[in-house]
């Protein structure tokens, strides 16, 4: 019997057994779009997309564990090693292998590797998994659950996009104040951002929220595009006070006047209660920052640092006042993964000194 025989005669049986429901379980689904190899001026191809045989959904967009199905002929466990790989990817915690006969569970957070005859439910999952988070109560397990913004532009968050948005929330909702999240440009923070904000907004966990950057352009098409479900509820400050909003987007440059009378003071120390940073590196995090006084005065609020920086030295105090990220994708991984194009060095020397 087949690879494909196991999956449909054995495993999706076992699984709704176990109480799993069909938009739980996502089959074959590609989690990378293969890496890019450049083939001449124009041409390219692609590498092998990763694809796990089975992804098993607590929420939409919340994974909790991986399946990988083999042919009845091999071992249990022979896949196994194939479903830790993408468990680790993916975030989650429990990877499993079948033949279609026995299964195999890797526990990520005991390291104990089991031989199981039915698959855990998703309430098992939940509550092992739900130990480790540091949530307080049923309230805040329930609010580490809220519904994503289904799709924004038409887009439905990746893989690395879901990690970096569960492991925020769930960070803001244990208490977590200051939160560093680094990923490469053009991995869409902006769009990470919206659906923290989103997520919160919804659970009512975060009520008035800022969105800081320094160019108009950030603010601008953020604002515009990707936070246009939020619809009446955003405005832009610029020059005078707005308290009638909760989505609030501002210039550094718009909130802070070096001469004195600056427009964050005419604001309560505790209006905000999250603030979002873009581009943290550029210096808002720095000790002698003008900018770090907006941040200092707003000192109750979660702030949440978004850099596509790594941490050198000259970007070292971003680092030392969020702390260490709470997830890093890399430019190498998103290379990797198929979703940023490589690059070629190009050496130019000019006539200019």
């Amino acid at each position: 019997m087949s690879e494909a025989d196991t999956c449909r005669r054995y495993i999706v049986p076992k699984l709704h057994a176990a109480g799993w429901q069909d938009d739980q379980i996502r089959e074959q689904v590609y989690i990378t779009d293969g890496r890019i190899t450049p083939m001449g001026r124009s041409k390219h191809t692609r590498g092998e997309r990763l694809k796990p045989d089975y992804i098993l959904d607590l929420r939409p967009f919340y994974p909790i564990a991986v399946v990988e199905a083999k042919a009845d002929y091999k071992q249990p466990g022979d896949g196994l090693q194939q479903a830790m790989e993408y468990a680790l990817r993916l975030d989650v915690k429990f990877a499993y292998a079948s033949n279609g006969h026995g299964i195999v569970e890797h526990d990520f957070l005991t390291g104990v590797e089991s031989d199981l005859e039915t698959f855990p439910t998703q309430d098992e999952l939940w509550a092992r998994l739900r130990g480790t988070l540091r949530l307080q109560d049923d309230k805040d397990a329930a609010d580490a659950l809220t519904d994503y913004y289904e799709q924004v532009g038409g887009k439905t968050p990746r893989y690395y996009q879901q990690v970096a948005i569960n492991r925020a929330v769930e960070a803001v909702i244990s208490g977590r104040k200051r939160i560093l999240i680094t990923m490469a440009t053009g991995t869409g923070k902006t769009f990470v951002a919206f659906q923290i904000i989103w997520r919160l907004w919804q659970a009512k966990r975060r009520k008035r929220i800022l969105y800081l950057a320094d160019r108009n352009f950030l603010i601008d098409q953020a604002k515009d595009q990707t936070f246009s479900p939020m619809g009446d509820a955003v405005t832009k400050l610029k020059g005078r006070v707005i308290k009638s909003r909760e989505m609030y987007f501002a210039l550094y440059q718009a909130l802070y006047n070096p001469g004195g009378g600056s427009l964050y003071e005419k604001y309560p120390r505790d209006f905000f209660d999250l603030i979002i940073v873009d581009e943290c590196h550029r210096g808002s995090a720095r000790d002698d920052s003008s900018w770090r006084e907006i941040l200092t005065y707003f000192n109750g609020a979660t702030q949440i640092g978004m850099t596509a920086t790594p941490r050198r030295v000259d970007n070292a105090d971003t680092y030392a006042y969020f702390g260490d990220p709470i997830y890093t994708y890399s430019l190498a991984q998103g290379i990797e993964d198929g979703f940023l194009a490589p690059y070629r060095v190009q050496r130019i020397v000019t006539s200019s000194d």
